[in-house]
């Protein structure tokens, strides 16, 4: 072990006469490591909410969307085939989409009435593996069924079993004026898929009765599609537009949904950086520890001068006794932070359970529970950066104590 090393741990671990500096040592290391672990738990369950949020909402929207002008496509079937046939593409499902106002008894609703064929919308979605009650299997052509989602359902205070009337916005146009068209559907399942928008204001028909909802003939609104990789939509879309017809467009989820994730990265870093705020507080203790420090042990510093120390070797002295404070907090940090992040679904319960309130409140938040998805890189991040901070902190007293004159420290010796 190099003597500096040594003699900077021998100071860190000796019982010093001014109990001050002893004091500071370990608050700097506490402080350090409340902050690694508050920056990892923070980030991970940032990671785990942005996760959570794009697999509920990729569970209802496509990852990539193609449509057309005026939201009619005519030749559904070769646009269809055409996406198969590219890469990343796992299958194609036609949709028709459409505003519609929901009434049962005294109660009225908005919703968005998605036109399904069952079979190929359980290849692009997962809405299936959401239901509650009754299957997606139910909608069948020209049986007018509908399933609603959970939130939406419960507002309209129907069951499976109970008739809603769909009134969709295109009237019909008699002498008398125009008449909205209303249909009645029978409700035949409920679903709920964790997103607020979806369960309260999403209904899914067949997509036959969608078309004769809409007058739509046998066009639809639109193809949707799965991928392999859902990070791989955009170079997908992008590929599609060379190939499709000219008043045919594709659009993906990355910019379908951008504006929030865009803010969510946003609030990941902004919180990185508040969070590290309490890390850079930790290390300048470690400067006023180490002046203190310096001070305290003049007269170390002159008799190792005077024994023929170099001032880089009494510099790294004290580099290395900041050095093992900054080490120590960090990994106490990251223990706590790893343990904390790994174990998030346990502990907030029981703070829940403890404090008698809901942390997230579903009819807040888009999940009602908190996610946590830990990250090596974030881990490495933040530990890299609270070493960076540490040595920096430990520069300017240590090139101080390799500046001291031995006979102005020794004059009152």
């Amino acid at each position: 072990m190099p003597y500096e090393l040594l003699v900077g741990l021998r100071y860190l671990r000796a019982r010093r006469r001014n109990r001050f500096i002893s004091i500071n040592s370990a608050v700097s290391m506490i402080g350090i490591a409340v902050g690694v672990w508050a920056l990892i738990v923070v980030l991970s369950v940032m990671n785990g909410f942005q996760k959570e949020v794009r697999t509920r909402i990729l569970g209802v929207v496509s990852h990539v969307q193609i449509s057309s002008v005026g939201n009619r496509l005519a030749d559904w079937q070769s646009i269809a085939k055409l996406a198969v046939q590219q890469p990343h593409v796992l299958a194609a499902a036609p949709f028709v989409q459409g505003q519609a106002m929901l009434t049962t008894g005294q109660s009225v609703r908005g919703a968005l009435i998605r036109g399904i064929l069952p079979d190929a919308e359980e290849q692009v979605a997962d809405l299936g593996a959401h239901m509650r009650m009754g299957k997606l299997e139910s909608l069948k052509p020209g049986g007018f069924d509908v399933v609603l989602g959970a939130d939406l359902a419960r507002a309209l205070g129907v069951l499976p079993g109970d008739k809603v009337a769909v009134v969709a916005p295109q009237g019909l146009i008699t002498p008398a004026g125009v008449i909205p068209r209303l249909k009645q559907f029978t409700v035949s399942g409920i679903f709920e898929a964790g997103i607020a928008d979806a369960d309260s204001a999403l209904a899914l028909v067949d997509l036959r009765d969608a078309q004769t909802l809409y007058q739509l003939g046998d066009e639809v609104t639109g193809v949707r599609l799965k991928l392999d990789d859902l990070f791989a939509a955009s170079g997908v879309a992008r590929e599609l537009l060379a190939k499709l017809p000219p008043d045919t467009y594709a659009s993906d989820w990355t910019r379908t949904h951008a504006n929030f994730f865009r803010a969510v990265a946003i609030e990941k870093n902004m919180m990185f950086i508040i969070l590290a705020l309490i890390v850079l507080v930790a290390t300048i203790n470690i400067v006023s520890t180490l002046v203190v420090a310096v001070k305290d042990k003049q007269g170390d510093i002159a008799i190792l001068r005077t024994l023929g120390a170099h001032p880089r070797s009494v510099m790294g002295i004290f580099i290395a006794q900041g050095m093992l404070m900054g080490l120590i907090g960090t990994l106490a940090g990251v223990v706590l932070g790893v343990v904390t992040a790994l174990n998030i679904d346990v502990i907030v319960p029981a703070i829940e359970q403890v404090l008698g309130f809901k942390i997230l409140a579903k009819d807040v938040y888009l999940i009602p529970e908190l996610p946590s998805d830990l990250q090596v890189s974030d881990v490495v991040r933040i530990s890299l950066m609270a070493l960076t901070l540490s040595f920096a902190a430990t520069l300017y007293p240590s090139w101080s104590a390799s500046r001291m004159n031995p006979a102005e420290a020794l004059r009152y010796e």
